[in-house]
């Protein structure tokens, strides 16, 4: 195990001049506001999101279940967690059939900010637009709460991610780095 530096960009967003987009999630899919009893759901989406991708390097709870439901309990409990800007998408291939969990997002308070802790998408259901109407019911959320800004932190490497949120109107703030733990390094 070696510690290596992980470049990260905080993007920030003006909650104030944002046009919150009220699409609707494509046919199969449902958005579902938060609830305790859906931490579970959160918490698979966040596994399945996440497992295979660099942010698990940086954030080795997001390659184990458990930690994944454990992280999801610290957010909700958090002081400043804010369930308005917490949401689950799910799909349902065809009517009646058993829902799966496969996005979500979770908000918090912090010294006046938005500040999103995580967004994912199952790789599957990428491309859909998902990510983009879990981060702008996340606004709303915030703003619902009285809160003008939100931001995030992405890692530099996660070019898709980066183009998303700039194409959504965040801009690159401030460049940070995570130290991380990782094997063969």
């Amino acid at each position: 195990m070696g510690l290596t530096y992980f470049k990260r960009f905080r993007m920030e967003l003006d909650l104030a001049k944002l046009i919150v987009d009220h699409s609707l999630c494509p046919a199969g899919y449902e958005l579902v506001p938060f609830r305790e009893d859906l931490l579970r759901e959160h918490a698979a989406a966040k596994y399945r999101s996440f497992r295979e991708e660099l942010d698990a390097n940086v954030f080795p709870c997001l390659a184990q279940r458990d930690g994944c439901l454990r992280l999801m309990r610290e957010i909700s409990d958090r002081i400043g967690f804010v369930p308005e800007a917490t949401w689950l998408i799910r799909y349902r291939p065809v009517p009646g059939a058993r829902p799966e969990a496969i996005g979500t997002i979770q908000g918090i308070q912090f010294e006046g900010w938005g500040a999103i802790q995580n967004v994912g998408v199952v790789p599957e259901h990428r491309g859909k637009g998902l990510g983009s109407i879990l981060l702008m019911h996340a606004a709303k959320g915030f703003r619902s709460v009285g809160l003008l800004k939100m931001h995030l932190e992405v890692t530099t490497d996660n070019t898709a991610a980066v183009r998303l949120y700039e194409r959504l109107g965040f801009r690159r703030a401030e460049v940070v780095y995570k130290a991380a733990e990782v094997a063969g390094v």
